[in-house]
């Protein structure tokens, strides 16, 4: 089975390269950027604007091959790809929730972006709590260390 993807649009932001940036949105506040959507999307985002937040889905798109283990930007330890958030992965799909600042034509703007510039993306949805937040949630090796993202910054690990 051959999946191919189409790209709807790129994410502009002002890191040009990973290493420095922020690991996740919550360790992006106020950073800005833009998305632009490509032409023949453009119809796709009407309504968008009434929507404060947007999950974006893109290609990690300096990210090549990948591992089955890999150790963590918040851990020293390896741990299993799928229970990570590391870029390096055997499909090189990221997510990221981010504010929606405004639309103005076949561009978003948004806040708390922790993509890198020239993003490829793939597709935008609509945050809504009622249907994505979660309630009773765990989060495994994470417990003790998800707090520390908003002062983590990515490094080379995961794009030479």
């Amino acid at each position: 089975m051959k999946i191919e993807f189409t790209p709807i649009g790129i994410i502009h932001s002002p890191f040009t390269k990973p290493d420095g940036m922020p690991i996740q949105p919550s360790g992006a506040r106020g950073v800005s950027g833009t998305v632009e959507v490509f032409e023949p999307f453009a119809a796709g985002i009407n309504d968008l604007d009434g929507f404060s937040h947007v999950m974006l889905i893109y290609c990690f798109h300096r990210s090549s091959g990948y591992s089955l283990e890999v150790v963590p930007y918040l851990d020293t330890a390896p741990r299993g790809v799928f229970a990570t958030r590391a870029p390096r992965r055997p499909n090189p799909v990221g997510l990221s929730i981010v504010r929606l600042k405004g639309v103005e034509g076949r561009t978003l703007h948004i806040e708390n972006v922790d993509i890198l510039d020239e993003t490829p993306l793939l597709d935008i949805k609509p945050y809504v709590p009622e249907f994505d937040a979660q309630t009773d949630v765990r989060i495994g090796w994470l417990e003790t260390v998800a707090k520390e993202n908003v002062r983590k910054k990515s490094d080379d690990r995961f794009h030479k």
